[in-house]
Protein backbone atom coordinates (compact mmCIF):
# COMPACT_ATOMS: atom_id res chain seq x y z
CA UNK A 1 0.00 0.00 0.00
CA UNK A 2 1.24 3.36 -1.00
CA UNK A 3 2.02 6.26 1.61
CA UNK A 4 0.36 9.19 1.49
CA UNK A 5 3.22 10.63 0.23
CA UNK A 6 3.87 8.24 -2.59
CA UNK A 7 0.22 8.68 -3.81
CA UNK A 8 0.82 12.36 -4.03
CA UNK A 9 4.03 11.74 -5.93
CA UNK A 10 2.89 9.64 -8.45
CA UNK A 11 -0.90 11.54 -8.79
CA UNK A 12 1.46 14.42 -9.78
CA UNK A 13 3.79 12.19 -12.15
CA UNK A 14 0.22 10.96 -13.81
CA UNK A 15 -1.16 14.77 -14.29
CA UNK A 16 2.46 16.10 -16.14
CA UNK A 17 1.81 13.00 -18.61
CA UNK A 18 -1.22 14.11 -19.24
CA UNK A 19 -0.42 17.74 -20.04
CA UNK A 20 0.58 21.23 -18.50
CA UNK A 21 -0.45 21.25 -14.52
CA UNK A 22 -1.41 24.72 -14.02
CA UNK A 23 -1.47 26.31 -10.37
CA UNK A 24 -4.93 27.99 -10.77
CA UNK A 25 -6.61 24.65 -12.18
CA UNK A 26 -5.25 22.15 -10.38
CA UNK A 27 -4.16 23.14 -6.61
CA UNK A 28 -3.90 20.04 -4.83
CA UNK A 29 -1.49 18.71 -8.60
CA UNK A 30 0.29 21.82 -7.78
CA UNK A 31 0.73 21.57 -3.69
CA UNK A 32 2.50 17.82 -4.45
CA UNK A 33 4.75 19.30 -7.09
CA UNK A 34 5.83 21.63 -4.48
CA UNK A 35 6.43 19.30 -2.00
CA UNK A 36 7.28 15.82 -3.80
CA UNK A 37 9.05 18.36 -6.63
CA UNK A 38 12.65 16.25 -6.15
CA UNK A 39 10.72 12.71 -6.21
CA UNK A 40 9.02 14.03 -9.67
CA UNK A 41 11.98 15.44 -11.11
CA UNK A 42 14.11 11.97 -10.28
CA UNK A 43 11.76 9.60 -11.50
CA UNK A 44 11.44 11.43 -15.14
CA UNK A 45 14.80 12.17 -14.85
CA UNK A 46 15.32 8.35 -15.06
CA UNK A 47 13.95 8.44 -18.67
CA UNK A 48 15.27 11.62 -19.77
CA UNK A 49 12.61 13.92 -19.19
CA UNK A 50 12.72 17.24 -17.74
CA UNK A 51 10.06 19.04 -15.32
CA UNK A 52 10.00 22.44 -15.79
CA UNK A 53 8.26 24.22 -13.05
CA UNK A 54 7.28 28.03 -13.31
CA UNK A 55 6.60 28.82 -9.43
CA UNK A 56 6.24 32.46 -11.18
CA UNK A 57 4.06 32.16 -13.91
CA UNK A 58 2.24 28.92 -12.22
CA UNK A 59 2.70 26.13 -14.36
CA UNK A 60 4.77 23.38 -14.95
CA UNK A 61 4.97 20.64 -18.33
CA UNK A 62 7.63 17.99 -19.34
CA UNK A 63 10.15 18.33 -21.70
CA UNK A 64 12.22 15.59 -23.31
CA UNK A 65 16.43 16.01 -22.76
CA UNK A 66 18.67 17.47 -25.47
CA UNK A 67 20.72 14.16 -25.97
CA UNK A 68 24.25 13.93 -24.55
CA UNK A 69 27.31 13.53 -27.46
CA UNK A 70 28.11 10.35 -27.34
CA UNK A 71 25.44 9.07 -25.73
CA UNK A 72 22.96 6.54 -26.97
CA UNK A 73 19.41 8.19 -27.24
CA UNK A 74 16.98 6.96 -25.66
CA UNK A 75 13.33 6.88 -27.43
CA UNK A 76 11.54 9.86 -27.09
CA UNK A 77 8.45 9.82 -24.96
CA UNK A 78 7.03 13.15 -25.71
CA UNK A 79 6.56 13.54 -29.68
CA UNK A 80 7.67 17.01 -31.49
CA UNK A 81 4.54 18.36 -33.17
CA UNK A 82 5.44 20.34 -36.14
CA UNK A 83 3.16 23.43 -36.51
CA UNK A 84 1.26 24.71 -39.77
CA UNK A 85 2.73 27.99 -40.69
CA UNK A 86 -0.50 29.02 -39.21
CA UNK A 87 -0.31 27.90 -36.16
CA UNK A 88 3.15 28.63 -36.02
CA UNK A 89 2.08 32.55 -36.65
CA UNK A 90 -0.54 32.21 -34.21
CA UNK A 91 1.82 31.10 -31.45
CA UNK A 92 4.47 33.71 -32.37
CA UNK A 93 1.62 36.71 -32.60
CA UNK A 94 -0.53 35.58 -29.28
CA UNK A 95 3.20 35.80 -27.77
CA UNK A 96 3.51 38.95 -28.57
CA UNK A 97 0.17 40.19 -27.53
CA UNK A 98 0.67 38.67 -24.45
CA UNK A 99 4.35 40.22 -23.66
CA UNK A 100 2.10 43.72 -24.66
CA UNK A 101 -0.76 43.24 -22.22
CA UNK A 102 2.29 42.10 -19.60
CA UNK A 103 4.04 45.38 -20.64
CA UNK A 104 1.05 47.92 -20.39
CA UNK A 105 0.35 46.41 -16.73
CA UNK A 106 -2.47 43.74 -17.48
CA UNK A 107 -3.34 41.99 -14.68
CA UNK A 108 -5.56 38.78 -14.66
CA UNK A 109 -5.52 36.64 -18.20
CA UNK A 110 -5.20 37.99 -21.42
CA UNK A 111 -8.95 37.25 -23.37
CA UNK A 112 -9.36 37.54 -26.97
CA UNK A 113 -12.35 36.78 -28.94
CA UNK A 114 -11.79 34.46 -32.18
CA UNK A 115 -12.47 37.45 -34.53
CA UNK A 116 -9.44 39.22 -32.53
CA UNK A 117 -7.89 36.20 -33.64
CA UNK A 118 -8.80 36.26 -36.66
CA UNK A 119 -7.96 39.86 -37.19
CA UNK A 120 -4.47 39.45 -36.15
CA UNK A 121 -3.87 36.83 -38.54
CA UNK A 122 -5.45 38.47 -41.55
CA UNK A 123 -3.27 41.18 -41.71
CA UNK A 124 -0.46 38.09 -42.68
CA UNK A 125 -3.23 35.86 -45.01
CA UNK A 126 -3.42 36.75 -48.75
CA UNK A 127 -6.34 38.86 -49.78
CA UNK A 128 -8.94 35.95 -49.37
CA UNK A 129 -12.69 36.68 -50.88
CA UNK A 130 -13.99 33.59 -49.52
CA UNK A 131 -14.83 34.79 -45.79
CA UNK A 132 -16.77 31.61 -44.99
CA UNK A 133 -12.88 29.18 -45.51
CA UNK A 134 -11.19 31.84 -43.93
CA UNK A 135 -13.51 31.40 -40.96
CA UNK A 136 -12.67 27.96 -41.01
CA UNK A 137 -8.81 28.02 -41.19
CA UNK A 138 -9.07 30.38 -37.96
CA UNK A 139 -10.97 27.98 -36.33
CA UNK A 140 -8.79 25.01 -37.61
CA UNK A 141 -5.81 27.08 -36.09
CA UNK A 142 -7.24 27.82 -33.13
CA UNK A 143 -8.39 24.49 -31.99
CA UNK A 144 -4.44 23.27 -32.84
CA UNK A 145 -3.39 25.70 -30.20
CA UNK A 146 -6.18 24.92 -28.13
CA UNK A 147 -4.93 21.49 -28.12
CA UNK A 148 -1.51 22.41 -27.44
CA UNK A 149 -2.15 23.84 -24.33
CA UNK A 150 -2.10 27.34 -25.67
CA UNK A 151 -5.30 28.61 -25.70
CA UNK A 152 -8.24 27.69 -23.32
CA UNK A 153 -11.94 28.05 -24.47
CA UNK A 154 -13.48 30.35 -21.25
CA UNK A 155 -16.57 28.11 -20.01
CA UNK A 156 -20.22 29.69 -21.01
CA UNK A 157 -18.33 32.12 -23.50
CA UNK A 158 -18.24 29.80 -26.81
CA UNK A 159 -15.96 33.11 -28.09
CA UNK A 160 -13.93 34.04 -25.78
CA UNK A 161 -9.97 32.67 -25.38
CA UNK A 162 -7.78 32.74 -22.78
CA UNK A 163 -4.32 33.22 -24.20
CA UNK A 164 -2.21 30.38 -21.81
CA UNK A 165 1.17 31.75 -19.88
CA UNK A 166 3.16 28.11 -20.88
CA UNK A 167 2.81 30.03 -24.51
CA UNK A 168 5.93 32.18 -22.97
CA UNK A 169 7.69 28.96 -22.57
CA UNK A 170 7.67 27.66 -26.19
CA UNK A 171 8.16 30.89 -27.99
CA UNK A 172 10.72 33.15 -26.20
CA UNK A 173 12.36 35.89 -26.19
CA UNK A 174 14.88 35.26 -29.01
CA UNK A 175 11.88 33.88 -31.22
CA UNK A 176 9.51 36.85 -30.67
CA UNK A 177 12.55 38.87 -31.39
CA UNK A 178 13.46 37.85 -34.84
CA UNK A 179 9.80 37.90 -35.43
CA UNK A 180 10.33 41.41 -34.86
CA UNK A 181 12.99 42.04 -37.66
CA UNK A 182 10.79 40.08 -39.68
CA UNK A 183 8.01 42.09 -39.53
CA UNK A 184 10.06 45.17 -39.69
CA UNK A 185 11.43 44.16 -43.14
CA UNK A 186 8.05 42.73 -44.38
CA UNK A 187 6.66 46.22 -43.38
CA UNK A 188 9.30 48.50 -45.29
CA UNK A 189 9.21 45.60 -47.97
CA UNK A 190 5.46 47.35 -48.46
CA UNK A 191 6.10 50.55 -47.53
CA UNK A 192 8.13 50.22 -50.79
CA UNK A 193 6.07 48.81 -52.72
CA UNK A 194 3.27 51.28 -51.76
CA UNK A 195 5.55 54.46 -53.14
CA UNK A 196 6.19 52.39 -56.64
Amino acid sequence: MRSPEEHATASAVIALMRGVVYRERDESTWAALERHGAAVRDHFNDIAVDVVFDEVEGFAYLRAHDDAEGEEPLPRLIRRRSLTYQASLLAVLLRRRLAEFEATGGEGRLVLSQEQIGDMLSVFSKDSTNEARSQDRVASTVRQLKDLGFLQELRGQSDAWEVKRVLKAYVDAQTLGDFEARLTEYARAMDGEDSE
